[in-house]
């Protein structure tokens, strides 16, 4: 018996044109997001849509400071497969402003999209929303050390992140980061 409707086709070696990082993450409140559809092979989303007031809020990070990772868990006796998607994002410098943004991501439920480094979009809050799951905020000791917010927000979902293409990116609101 199939579980699944996607057959093995395999992978090639790929070209050494891919790098790690992240920069720039989009997020909105679970409840400002109407739908979101599949493609008809169910591989990538191919609509999102939105409330009419809703925006797409943008956070931008400097390089080599987040990521994401996705972590497939299974458990064969019970038969069960889920991903956790960990999204750490890092905020220099601890300020109001960024508090209070970082207490409102903490308090709500989200829906979000990455911008990976190779130019690449990935949905987060697919099957339930993502919620923070930790954050720090600290000043550092030396003048050279970070200063600044930690947070994790966490995705629970049957699947790896599904791909965005740029297409979908083109018909959401988003609004730009705010001016540091």
């Amino acid at each position: 018996m199939a579980c699944s409707s996607i057959a093995l086709a395999g992978i090639g070696l790929g070209c050494k044109d891919s790098m790690g990082g992240i920069k720039e993450v989009y997020l909105i409140k679970e409840e400002e997001v109407t739908s979101v559809t599949l493609d008809t092979e169910g591989a990538a989303i191919s609509a999102i849509s939105c409330i009419s007031t809703a925006s797409w809020k943008t956070y931008k990070f400097r390089k080599g400071t987040s990521q994401f990772t996705s972590t497939m868990t299974t458990d064969e006796a019970a038969g069960t497969l889920s991903v956790q998607t960990d999204l750490e994002l890092q905020f220099s410098k601890q300020e109001t402003s960024k508090r209070l943004e970082i207490m409102a991501m903490c308090m709500d439920s989200l829906k979000g999209i990455v911008l990976d480094s190779n130019g690449k979009y990935w949905f987060l809050g697919m099957d339930y929303p993502i919620s923070a799951s930790a954050a720090t905020g600290q000043s550092g000791t030396a003048f050279e050390d970070f200063g600044g917010y930690n947070v994790t927000l966490t995705d629970n979902s049957r699947q790896f992140p599904f791909e965005v293409p740029e297409s979908v990116i083109a018909t959401l609101t988003i609004a730009p980061a705010p001016v540091a």
